[in-house]
């Protein structure tokens, strides 16, 4: 589509000033910007009510628009979830600054001192959806390690963003370090996105968090570097050895905690040498719990006409590789680990993919054969997050396997160059 003049060259002075934040960021020390996470953390305590009632005018036009009750969980913001989310800017505070790391190095033949060595990206743009919640964690993480971030988020957490970002910009300013460096690009809808992703030397990467529409868009405009968080469609592979109370407890906590997430189990795999009587136990339980059992054909046949479970339909084709983001699960019998294998590698995301086993072979013999950015042994998908895993908090979960594949936490927002050092060496 063309774009409206104006809204590129109020974006193309976005970015400018973006870059000119950049500038300073990358030379910025590590205390400078650990005061900045700091002041963030104590302006979202402090802010709380404001932040809230911001959130709330977005659930008003949420519930009014119709949004189903996962979409209303994924952008609700409240006091408890507000301080979750101060602890985690405190958690990557902690950690260790990338920046100036050495990855190694050697002395050449020729005498020069050769070193890898960790810096800034620059500046990063990140399109987002209904989560408020990650305004802040791309903004710290990315200004943390040494980026300034461009933040798009959704037009349904407009009020909650708007908030946010201010937090941040408020919270760099108080700290000496520019304001710049945490900005929301001009204008609203596709266009908006169009503008920020299409100039060429605006952004140095742009990271995707949304639904295939969005990713699609970005994909197709995109003249930068582009990471996709794309969807979420993770398994849960029950393997005929598995432990029956295990599996209980993994499987409901895979699919129930948070159905409107991206690492939420969406399709439960049972091996079809498993007894009937774990699958009946696997799909009574995701039954109380609130889930719609979406069963194929042999599911169907091993519940006998008789189950007394009443959320249990039959499945359709289009379930299988269906990011449900709700209360809604497919489950399929398959053919042993390779008939499990065969199923995530033609409907999965590259997200996260689970097993339970209680033979090891078996379990090596599926992360080895499994595409996915985390594999998970005995373990809810749930785990998938940068939090859990050390990072702190994630700027995105990669299913691009180049630069990142996985949570991307502060690592994986630098890029690494060579530093190399001499005493008047000339090369012969």
């Amino acid at each position: 589509m063309s774009l409206d003049p104006s809204l590129v060259n109020a974006t193309r002075v976005t970015l400018a000033n973006a870059r000119t934040a950049a500038r300073r960021l990358a030379s910025a020390d590590s205390g400078s910007k650990d005061r900045f996470l700091a002041e963030v953390a104590n302006l979202l305590v402090t802010r709380t009510d404001a932040i809230c009632a911001a959130n709330a005018a977005d659930l008003e036009l949420a519930r009014a628009a119709g949004r189903n009750a996962a979409f209303v969980d994924r952008l609700a913001l409240d006091p408890r979830r507000v301080a979750a989310i101060a602890a985690s800017v405190q958690e990557i505070r902690a950690l260790p600054d990338p920046v100036g790391a050495t990855l190694g190095g050697a002395l050449r033949p020729s005498g020069i001192d050769v070193r890898r060595v960790r810096i800034p990206l620059g500046v990063i743009g990140i399109v987002y959806e209904s989560r408020p919640n990650v305004t802040i964690d791309a903004g710290v993480l990315a200004i943390k390690a040494g980026n300034a971030v461009v933040l798009r988020g959704g037009s349904d957490a407009a009020h909650s963003n708007a908030a946010l970002i201010e937090v941040l910009r408020d919270a760099l300013g108080a700290v000496g370090l520019p304001a710049d460096a945490a900005q929301a690009p001009p204008g609203d809808g596709h266009s908006a996105i169009e503008a920020l992703v299409s100039q060429v030397g605006g952004l140095d990467l742009v990271i995707p968090r949304g639904g295939t529409a969005l990713i699609d868009a970005v994909n197709r405009w995109a003249r930068v570097p582009v990471v996709q968080h794309y969807q979420g469609v993770c398994h849960v592979y029950v393997h005929a050895d598995a432990d029956a109370d295990r599996a209980e407890a993994i499987v409901v906590n895979a699919k129930a905690q948070r159905p409107g997430v991206c690492n939420a189990m969406e399709a439960l795999l049972v091996d079809a040498s498993a007894s009937p009587a774990m699958l009946k136990r696997l799909v009574g339980a995701l039954d109380r719990a609130g889930v719609e059992v979406r069963g194929c054909a042999r599911t169907l046949a091993a519940l006998g006409e008789d189950a007394p479970f009443a959320r249990v339909v039959p499945a359709e084709e289009t379930d299988r590789g269906r990011e449900f983001l709700d209360l809604v699960c497919l489950v399929e019998v398959v053919d042993g680990l390779e008939g499990a294998l065969a199923h995530i590698g033609r409907h999965g995301s590259g997200h996260t993919e689970a097993i339970l086993c209680s033979d090891l072979g078996t379990a090596r013999a599926f992360e080895r054969g499994v595409d996915a950015s985390c594999v998970m042994v005995n373990a809810s998908t749930r785990f998938n997050d940068g939090g859990e895993l050390g990072l702190g908090a994630e700027i995105g979960i990669s299913t691009t396997k180049l630069h990142a594949y996985g949570p991307m936490g502060l690592e994986s927002l630098t890029t690494a160059r060579y530093v190399v050092h001499g005493e008047g060496h000339v090369r012969s």
